[in-house]
């Protein structure tokens, strides 16, 4: 292997790492994304939750406390 060929895989190598380091980031950023929307998920499957709740056995207090929240969030 001549040192042209070797610094020609070098180069490669250093622009590979940097390549990584970029997709690491934008996936990093994706997984907060995801979490985030999971929580919201989750925020809405509660008032929904507490939506379907028959009204005789509903505690409307709650409910006003969950629907606040969820349009805070908003």
């Amino acid at each position: 292997m001549t040192t042209t060929e070797l610094a020609r895989r070098v180069r490669s190598r250093i622009r590979e790492r940097g390549t990584l380091r970029e997709r690491v980031r934008a996936l990093e950023a994706e997984v907060q994304e995801n979490r985030q929307l999971n929580r919201r998920i989750a925020e809405l499957t509660d008032v929904v939750a507490e939506l379907l709740i028959p009204l005789d056995a509903r505690d409307q207090a709650r409910v006003d406390e969950v629907l606040d929240r969820f349009r805070a969030g908003l």
